[in-house]
């Protein structure tokens, strides 16, 4: 499989402090990665770096051809569960503002752009939301919207940070088949959860962070490593 994403020695500081030093990894097409690791480990800054939302730091990351030039990568944030509840805006045009980063220098859309507004609603079974304001959704709610914001534009590769947080362990669950049904349509995921119990079953890869690379690799691997072992004594 060709590379999506390549990363080579990236470290990063606030101030003087470092958050992240040293971090080397590929992930491959159709991967579908596990980012783990303690609070303060760097796992959300490590996202809003590959985001491009921190464009200061040392070391390289290079996308695959023609990810970042189509704009193929789509994100799912960590709080869904915070918005405003007097925020005017429906879950329907929500999910179409999914689509302005591919429209160029005209901001307006077509007939087809709302087609695909009620193609995703439906693929992830929220059409009776299009018309609710999102800040009177329930948690969950709110997080399959984002996710079809994100996934409206087809994006080749969906980054998500702690996307289940807020939600109860029934809809979380929901929430991860979801993704594992795209994965295994051609899209590669990458995911950051405090929660491993809970997408084991899903992931190949694991990610597992601690300011450092602690370790990278296929999940099986990791299952009988001495890194598992040491992940599971800090939770504990």
């Amino acid at each position: 499989m060709s590379s999506i994403l390549e990363v080579k020695g990236l470290s990063f500081k606030y101030d003087r402090q470092r958050v992240l030093e040293d971090i080397s990894f590929e992930v491959t097409e159709g991967d579908y990665v596990g980012i783990i690791g303690s609070n303060g480990s760097g796992k959300t800054t490590l996202i809003k770096i590959l985001l491009g939302l921190i464009p200061s730091y040392e070391g390289q990351i290079k996308y695959g051809k023609d990810i970042l030039k189509d704009n193929s990568i789509g994100y799912v944030p960590q709080h869904g569960a915070a918005i405003d509840k007097l925020f005017p805006a429906t879950a329907g045009e929500i999910v179409a503002t999914g689509l302005l980063s591919k429209k160029g220098r005209l901001k307006f859309y077509s007939k087809e752009d709302y087609k695909k507004v009620d193609t995703v609603l439906k693929r992830l079974k929220i059409e009776n939301l299009k018309n609710k304001r999102i800040g009177n959704l329930s948690g969950g709610q709110r997080q399959r919207v984002l996710l079809a914001r994100a996934m409206i534009a087809d994006p080749k590769v969906l980054i998500l940070d702690e996307p289940t947080s807020a939600l109860d362990p029934e809809i979380r669950e929901e929430f991860y088949k979801l993704l594992k049904e795209l994965n295994d349509e051609g899209v590669t995921i990458i995911l950051v959860s405090h929660d491993i119990v809970s997408i084991e079953k899903y992931i190949n890869k694991i990610l597992y962070l601690d300011k450092r690379l602690v370790f990278y690799g296929g999940y099986d691997e990791f299952r009988h490593s001495k890194e598992m072992a040491r992940y599971f004594g800090l939770l504990t």
